[in-house]
């Protein structure tokens, strides 16, 4: 098994590179652009053979050999970037020549999803439901989108395809993406630093400040369910990736508190408006598809995710 992975150097794909190691998988290949970011910092003691800047990566890539799957991670992720072309260029055009390289070499393509391309839930949070008429509610969410339906509409396919529509991914890794980083360390750096913690006002009528709802998913989760899409290259399709139970954020905070032995202090702020015209009030992963494709692994509940990832990653460590 030889496997190229894309964003190899961020939070979820340096988390996938660690886990492919500990499955004896050093026949890596990372693409990133690290550029000077701290992202380096997540290649530490992992095995690859080689690194890419991405920019890079459809000149050599004809020169490569024997790769067996493609697991693209890599993209831009920030939900309130405002450049259109840079998110087209980056989410859209780059995804579909790798597709597209999948299809020629005949080998497995596993893509990053999100979400995000639900909107507001209009028509629910199954991956069964007609994406064509989903609601994205800002332009990463429709860069996702859009390659969603171009996947769908391709008539050559790879070995395997699968994409992977993520809710709220948290764990190791992700200290590098600042205000793009999980809830739960914002958190937990809120809390250590101030003795408090800062939440959103509610946006909706009915729901209480703090009370939003996410679906919040371990990464550890995220890479067992990757390795088992490895060892099962018959199976394609379009899953949602959540434990399938969504809770709130007040929950989220409390539990962080209570880990780190602290009095629960929460302050409620109101929303930015350019947050606040495309924010989700609550999301929860349908994983039906999941569990009848055979994909019978238990989920972290929050519970378990916070205290492994508080206790053993960010406790003892300043490495986040």
């Amino acid at each position: 098994m030889s496997v190229l992975v894309t964003g190899g150097a961020g939070f979820i794909g340096s988390n996938i590179v660690k886990v492919l190691n500990e499955h004896e998988i050093s026949d890596v290949i990372i693409v990133d652009d690290i550029c000077e970011s701290e992202k380096w910092k997540n290649l530490v003691g992992k095995k690859y053979l080689d690194y890419i800047n991405k920019n890079q990566l459809f000149e050599v890539l004809p020169k490569i050999e024997n790769i067996t799957h493609i697991i693209h991670m890599g993209a831009c992720s920030d939900t309130t970037q405002k450049d259109f072309d840079y998110l087209w260029k980056n989410n859209v055009k780059f995804s579909e020549h790798l597709y597209e390289y999948c299809v020629e070499k005949y080998i497995s393509f596993i893509y990053a999803s999100s979400a995000a391309t639900y909107g507001k839930g209009d028509y629910g949070f199954s991956d069964k439901n007609n994406c064509e008429k989903l609601i994205p509610l800002n332009r990463y969410a429709h860069s996702k989108y859009f390659f969603d339906l171009w996947i769908k509409k391709q008539i050559k396919k790879p070995k395997q395809c699968v994409g992977l529509k993520f809710f709220n991914v948290y764990g190791p890794n992700e200290y590098h993406k600042n205000k793009m980083s999980s809830m739960i360390l914002q958190g937990y750096q809120q809390i250590n630093e101030h003795e408090s913690v800062t939440l959103f006002k509610t946006v909706e009528d009915g729901i209480l400040d703090g009370e939003q709802k996410r679906d919040f998913i371990y990464v550890k989760d995220i890479c067992k369910l990757i390795v088992w899409l490895l060892k099962h290259d018959n199976i394609s399709g379009l899953f949602n990736v959540g434990t399938g139970k969504a809770r709130t954020y007040n929950d989220m905070v409390k539990l962080i508190f209570k880990i780190l032995n602290k009095k629960e202090v929460i302050k409620y702020v109101d929303m930015p408006t350019e947050i606040k015209k495309h924010f989700q009030s609550f999301t929860e992963a349908d994983i039906k598809s999941l569990r009848e494709i055979g994909y019978d692994e238990r989920f972290y509940t929050l519970e378990e995710g916070l205290n492994d990832y508080i206790n053993n990653y960010l406790i003892d460590t300043k490495y986040y």
